[in-house]
């Protein structure tokens, strides 16, 4: 599993399929003070993402992936969105 709570934050780790997903969901949703570290992805299913934009979190962390880098992280830096309720 890519998707991980550990040392007060949540962690995406290399590829992140679909899959992760509905695990990400219950971590955001049950840890709503967690960040969320990007710093070992490499990538990141659609799904994975729309729930951080959701979400409104903005990810700590550099991935080593360029187009996470370059595209994804300034897509969701600064967002300061309202979490949505997805219960």
């Amino acid at each position: 599993m890519s998707v991980l709570l550990a040392e007060g934050k949540i962690s995406l780790r290399g590829h992140c399929p679909v899959e992760d997903a509905e695990p990400l969901l219950r971590l955001l949703q049950t840890h709503p003070d967690c960040p969320v570290d990007i710093d070992d992805a490499t990538n990141l299913h659609a799904a994975v993402l729309q729930l951080l934009m959701a979400f409104g979190r903005e990810p700590i962390g550099h991935p080593r992936d360029s187009f996470l880098q370059k595209w994804i992280v300034p897509a969701l830096a600064g967002r300061n969105a309202s979490p949505i309720d997805l219960q």
